[in-house]
């Protein structure tokens, strides 16, 4: 059986890299595409090598453009390649334009398709991902999901129970298999940095960064919150581009390059608290049990909430900074991990592949 992902954005690697071992470890032909969607050294090579998955089969070099413009030009940058390799089963991640655009290329020509973090919704359609979550798992003919709560919401959209298998949070396997060699990062790391106790901030989404009345509002909050403990911001290159100005000469606010992956967890897992609006960094902040406030109104990952460290504030600044208040005044207790997320899901789809596809 020959398999072939498709992977086109950072939190894609994380994931693909879990099943690629078990797949391998199967002994499965395997083949890995990646778009370019994120084509930054520090945003795509430097996991690839992180993850000790190699270069990948094939780089689209897509880069970056409108929603539409960068869907479109993976389609047709994919397709040729698809024709040529013939895998049996395309498998996708998560929810990134890659993965929406390989799906839909991959129903037109009739190549099957797994879906890996099936079934997450934030019911937010003016949420890109959401829609590309959406329609992926509407042509997918297996679907992977990481909770209890995303196997539900698949069936409430009609989808046949007998294609979705709960195999747990395949992010967790990868980021449990880091975390030796992040610890020995991190001792050079604080020493680089000059850290001790100190917060960690991720911020990417549009609707934080690209409004000027917004992206302020959120920064002058951070500035206050950086009075009573330093925080480490790792800048996204197009966020650093547009805001250069207003980030210079912060106290107590350490802007910083973007960061491999054994470097960001190193410093995820030392944080007293992070503050993100990353959907990945939920779920890490909870397996590591790091308090996590999210600056969205909403997040597909409800189980990092009810179950984990993970809370959301939206753009209230007030509310961001009692939030803050609690953390770091012991007023937040640690919370359970959720079923599943025990590092052994990449194992579970190998497996699931390796009966139901081999079968079919």
């Amino acid at each position: 059986m020959n398999f072939m992902h498709v992977v086109g954005a950072r939190p894609n690697f994380m994931k693909v890299a879990a099943v690629y071992r078990a797949i391998q470890d199967a002994r499965h032909e395997q083949s890995v595409i990646h778009t370019g969607q994120h084509y930054d050294t520090q945003m795509s090579e430097v996991f690839f090598r992180q993850l000790e998955m190699g270069p990948p089969t094939r780089n689209l070099e897509v880069g970056s453009g409108s929603h539409a413009q960068q869907t479109a030009l993976i389609m047709s940058r994919f397709e040729p390649v698809l024709l040529e390799l013939r895998p049996d089963w395309v498998i996708v991640y998560g929810d990134v334009n890659s993965t929406v655009a390989a799906a839909l290329v991959c129903s037109k020509l009739g190549v099957r398709i797994c879906h890996v973090e099936a079934g997450l919704r934030s019911y937010d359609r003016t949420m890109p991902e959401e829609v590309n979550r959406v329609v992926t798992d509407q042509l997918a003919d297996l679907l992977f999901t990481p909770s209890r709560e995303a196997d539900e919401n698949l069936v409430r959209e009609g989808i046949p129970r007998d294609k979705i298998f709960f195999v747990g949070n395949v992010m967790i396997d990868t980021l449990l298999r880091a975390l030796p060699a992040a610890d020995d990062v991190y001792i050079t790391l604080s020493k680089m940095l000059d850290l001790s106790s100190f917060g960690l901030i991720t911020l990417h989404r549009p609707s934080n960064v690209d409004d000027e009345s917004v992206f302020l509002r959120i920064l002058d909050a951070l500035k206050a919150l950086s009075h009573s403990l330093p925080l480490v911001f790792p800048v996204h290159p197009r966020t650093r581009q547009r805001w250069s100005k207003e980030l210079e000469g912060i106290p107590g606010l350490k802007i910083i390059d973007p960061l491999g992956y054994l470097e960001f967890i190193a410093l995820e897992r030392n944080a007293q608290v992070v503050i993100t609006d990353s959907g990945g960094v939920q779920e890490e902040t909870t397996a590591l049990n790091v308090p996590c406030i999210t600056i969205r109104e909403n997040t597909e990952r409800p189980i990092t909430i009810s179950q984990g460290t993970n809370v959301l504030v939206g753009h209230d600044t007030e509310r961001l900074k009692a939030e803050f208040k609690r953390v770091i005044t012991g007023k937040r207790g640690a919370k359970v991990i959720p079923e599943n997320w025990d590092g052994s899901a990449g194992r579970r789809i190998a497996s699931i592949l390796s009966m139901t596809v081999g079968s079919s």
